[in-house]
């Protein structure tokens, strides 16, 4: 079992790295592809996604146990926490914005094609995985 970890924590990034270039591959695709121009607003749940994924990459899970110990005072557990609880709600904002997209460019015959609001939720969806493999790999020990 330690092997595993120890090539987990060799592989992940790579398969982090590729997921990452994977969503926004679609997402440009997708841009690159469209008739019409795309709109910032499709941009935003992507780039948000990209932010959210970077915030909880600065945790480590190491400080989310019990044995926390910090500078700044006994009660400084929960700002972790907080830090980590922002940043999970803003990536399923990002991911129910770019749903919400998906649905308006469904709907609408002037805007972009279905793509653009498919490749926006694969975008999505491929950061935040990447961002919880990348996670998952870079704080073991």
């Amino acid at each position: 079992m330690e092997n595993l970890a120890m090539l987990w924590g060799v592989i992940g990034p790579g398969v982090a790295g590729a997921l990452f270039g994977a969503g926004w591959w679609f997402w440009v695709d997708a841009v690159v592809c469209s008739a019409v121009q795309v709109s910032f607003i499709h941009y935003l749940p992507g780039i948000f996604a990209s932010l959210a994924a970077l915030m909880f990459n600065c945790v480590n899970k190491e400080d989310i146990g019990n044995d926390y110990y910090s500078s700044y005072g006994d009660d400084s557990e929960w700002r972790v926490k907080l830090w980590l609880f922002v940043a999970y709600v803003v990536s399923f904002v990002c991911l129910a914005g770019s749903v919400g997209l998906l649905v308006q460019d469904a709907l609408t015959d002037k805007g972009p094609s279905v793509w653009t609001g498919v490749a926006g939720v694969l975008q999505c969806v491929f950061v935040l995985i990447s961002g919880l493999t990348y996670w998952t790999c870079h704080s073991e020990e």
